[in-house]
């Protein structure tokens, strides 16, 4: 019976896998930062999970089972999710997967962990037959299970079946003449158990999914349920068309907008929490003609890098813009389009630079993270607080660094540019293409150029790339018809392959690809004179700038991203 109770630690060294040394080094890590042992040993690379799965498994006699094997597959028909709630199994990383008689067979990290069995005991009232399974995979079967393949799914096969419970019973569509609607009924309906859980659990599936935004969208005879995952939209299976009303309906009371009126956008906002984590929901909705349209942006902070070596600077790229972030006084610009990340790299300036003896303000539409330290300020221009009055008022209360969310016309520009003369560093974006072209939209707007040239430090140019699923990607060697007209330094690039971890996508996550233009003196004296955008481009390039198409490049070459990725985005940019 000792065999079967050997500690995680010494069951690895008794195999070889890791030394004393390591565990030792493992178990004073854990004292600090606290967690499981078997985590912190992969997390410091002494281990691989897989590695230390099959050990236990092998040492305690208990099966090991993989998701790519099809093992991890809960059984039909035995309601096994009223055994063990969702909450329990995503915190404890169990699936339960058969149920006979009085045992339950459950997919566990640790079958060694006697309290979490114990737990399994009490909350079950079975008997606990544990199986080994790695935790990510464990994690993607628990998500099939509840989420997709059971809630979500079960959910929304319900809205198209007027036999079941699920049936809302909703008004039949009416012509804009016939205004007249039971609000007290719409209300009900909205709060009716099934659209509750319906809404819940789309919002829950994109948050798992790293969504940025949930597209709800009515057509003809039908719903649209789409979520943007990395930059590109997917399609989701939609509810039943009758259910529109109350869904839009439901998401209007979490938001606090009003339910009557449906012939104006709207804007509003919710906070959830999922495990105890805070996420944003902003709301819009606009009327379409087949009804109102919603999209959910969220903002997960914990997902939130602001940290300017980890948003995909090169080492050159990252000194430059620490230099001129760093700088006393100046103006220091972001182009790009919508949804580039401007804001995200902005706060991650912010973040650098902050301390106690600095005073940081902030004017922002809207305000899209909360930053310690920091005094963040929403514009509302239904009072009169814009960008430009907001500006005039934080000159007179003594700031070092200014952040504009926005140069959106001349009054603006110019407060910035005069701040950064009189001796302060102001943080701004521009909608540009790229870098050089942001100096011609300064002057288009009508900015003169003896007030961009002694304040302008630099324009960074960004767009966000798509990274390679590190887990599934895979090498293969190039074809001259594909590198064709490409300076391509690497052998091997890599392409997309698709596998349970990135949902078979091929991708997961983003990478910032830039250009920075940092203005010397060649550049002010061009500027000056008015020069072109191409000639500020080249003189630029000949002083060192890598463009957005060298930097998507060589993204690839470091097999980040794919090279049609890479392509794709920076396509038109060189």
């Amino acid at each position: 019976m000792r065999e079967k109770y050997l500690k995680l630690g010494e069951l690895l060294i008794k195999e070889g896998l890791i030394t004393q040394a390591e565990l030792e080094k493992a178990i004073n890590f854990q004292r600090r930062e606290g967690g499981r042992l078997g985590e912190i040993i992969i997390k410091l690379g002494l281990a691989r999970e897989e590695q230390i799965i099959r050990i236990l498994g092998k040492q305690l006699g208990i099966p090991y089972f993989t998701l790519g094997a099809g093992m991890l597959r809960p059984a039909a028909e035995q309601n096994l999710e009223n055994f063990i709630p969702y909450e329990f199994a995503i915190k404890n990383s169990v699936l339960p997967l058969s149920h006979t008689l009085k045992s339950l067979t459950v997919a566990m990290t640790d079958p060694l962990d006697l309290i979490l069995l114990d737990n399994l005991r009490k909350l079950t009232g079975c008997e606990i037959n544990p199986v080994i399974a790695s935790k990510s995979d464990i994690f993607k079967a628990i998500e099939d299970f509840y989420g997709k393949s059971t809630m979500f799914k079960e959910a929304v096969r319900a809205s198209y079946d007027t036999t079941t419970d699920y049936m809302v019973e909703m008004p039949e569509v009416i012509s804009e003449s016939e205004e007249e609607l039971s609000l007290d009924k719409l209300v009900a309906r909205a709060e009716e158990a099934p659209v509750v859980k319906l809404v819940d659990l789309i919002i829950r599936q994109a948050i798992n999914e790293r969504a940025s935004d949930i597209h709800i969208e009515p057509f003809k005879d039908r719903i649209s349920l789409r979520y943007r995952i990395d930059g590109k939209l997917y399609e989701i299976p939609p509810p039943a068309k009758h259910l529109h009303l109350a869904i839009i309906s439901r998401v209007k009371i979490l938001a606090k907008l009003d339910i009557a009126e449906k012939r104006l956008p709207q804007d509003g906002a919710i906070m959830v929490k999922i495990d105890e984590r805070p996420i944003d929901l902003r709301v819009s909705t606009i009327p379409t003609i087949y009804g109102e349209k919603v999209v959910l942006r969220i903002l997960d902070r914990s997902q939130v890098v602001l940290d300017l070596s980890q948003l995909g600077f090169e080492p050159k790229q990252l000194e430059e813009l620490r230099r001129a972030v760093n700088s006393p006084f100046g103006l220091v610009l972001l182009t790009g389009p919508t949804g580039s990340g401007k804001t995200t790299t902005l706060y991650a300036m912010l973040s650098e630079i902050k301390s106690s003896t600095k005073n940081i303000l902030t004017i922002e539409d809207p305000v899209e993270y909360k930053l310690e330290g920091i005094n963040q300020v929403q514009i509302k221009p239904e009072i009169g607080l814009n960008f430009a009055a907001a500006l005039r008022s934080f000159l007179r209360q003594d700031p070092d660094v200014m952040l504009v969310g926005e140069i959106r016309d001349l009054e603006t520009a110019e407060i910035c540019m005069r701040s950064a003369l009189t001796g302060h560093l102001v943080l701004s974006t521009l909608h540009t293409n790229d870098a050089p072209s942001a100096v011609n939209r300064l002057i288009d707007i009508g900015v003169e150029p003896y007030l961009i040239t002694p304040t302008l430090l630099c324009v960074v140019g960004q767009r966000l790339i798509r990274r390679l699923c590190q887990d599934c990607k895979e090498a293969y060697e190039p074809t001259a018809e594909q590198i064709a007209g490409l300076k391509i330094n690497a052998d091997l690039l890599y392409k997309p392959k698709g596998c349970a971890k990135c949902n078979h996508i091929g991708y997961k996550g983003r990478i910032c690809v830039v250009e920075i233009m940092s203005v010397n003196y060649q550049l002010r004296e061009m500027i000056s004179q008015k020069a072109s955008f191409q000639k500020l481009k080249e003189t630029a390039r000949a002083s060192g700038m890598q463009t957005l198409n060298e930097s998507a490049i060589k993204k690839a070459e470091q097999g980040i991203t794919s090279l049609e990725e890479a392509l794709s985005v920076s396509l038109g940019i060189e």
